[in-house]
């Protein structure tokens, strides 16, 4: 079954990012199951910003499940990175997210790596960066195992990085790996960039795609952009994809409205998609 998630980020420095909700977790996760999302993915500032046991408390108070946390604050504020030349930065990576997979193993919830797989530095051949960011995945991957949670590995555009842009990248270096909890976060802002056929990349990375960001060409909500979302929700039925399709999308024009806009286009598009 797919299911429907909406992000939730709880870090005021980076407000107007991606991120659909920003109060509370009493207001927001209220907010979704109000609007009828099925889970909800958290963006913090550190794996210690929230008690788990207290979360795990509202969650089942109001029927919802984490559908995803991630970890890009290690690089966003404090410019940690699994890729940068510096070993003692390469290490605080690791530590910053091993605490992110401690703070989500209660959760049952998997970590994304995004923005913390970092970029081929000047001087540093991509080799060697494919070689860090190997060696941080396989520590992460066990790590996580541990908790019995997986990772989640997200190619981003060219923009943000110049190490993983497209799922088939992704792929290779999760088959690499030999890691079975380690797995592909196919966002469609950055697909729509980077991918000759959005539909085609999930076809051929099926297999190891774990979470789907749900946003629109202009990373608005879905609907509000040109990706051909019917063609998209037809490709991850025919995978059998089961799994969360997450609003990772710019509030416009405002939370509630991008919530709106979002459970509604996924209603639509995924329901045309099992009616094919």
């Amino acid at each position: 079954m797919i299911l429907s998630s909406v992000t939730v980020s709880l870090v005021p420095s980076l407000q107007g990012g991606p991120w659909i909700y920003w109060d509370s977790p009493e207001i927001s996760f209220a907010k979704a199951k109000a609007a009828g999302f099925d889970g909800v993915e958290l963006f913090t500032e550190s794996a210690d910003a929230l008690d788990p046991d207290v979360l795990l408390e509202l969650l089942d108070s109001l029927e919802l499940r984490i559908s995803a946390v991630g970890t890009g604050a290690g690089k966003v504020l404090h410019q940690l990175y699994l890729t940068s030349p510096d070993e003692e930065v390469r290490l605080r990576a690791r530590e910053f997210i091993h605490a992110m997979i401690d703070f989500a193993g209660p959760l049952q919830a998997p970590v994304i790596i995004g923005s913390m797989q970092g970029q081929v530095v000047e001087g540093i051949e991509y080799q060697q960066a494919l070689a860090w960011l190997a060696e941080g995945l396989r520590d992460l991957s066990l790590h996580a195992a541990e908790k019995g949670i997986r990772v989640l590995l997200e190619p981003l555009n060219r923009y943000e990085t110049n190490l993983i842009n497209r799922l088939e990248e992704g792929a290779d270096i999760v088959r690499s790996l030999d890691c079975e909890n380690v797995f592909l976060l196919a966002d469609l802002f950055h697909m729509n960039i980077e991918e000759e056929s959005i539909a085609q990349a999930i076809r051929a990375s099926s297999e190891y795609i774990g979470l789907v960001h749900f946003a629109d060409s202009n990373r608005r909500p879905a609907g509000m952009g040109h990706i051909d979302m019917a063609a998209v929700a037809e490709a991850l039925e025919e995978i059998g994809y089961n799994g969360y399709v997450s609003a990772e999308a710019l509030c416009y024009p405002s939370p509630d409205r991008a919530a709106a806009q979002t459970i509604a286009a996924f209603r639509e598009f995924f329901d045309q998609a099992c009616q094919q």
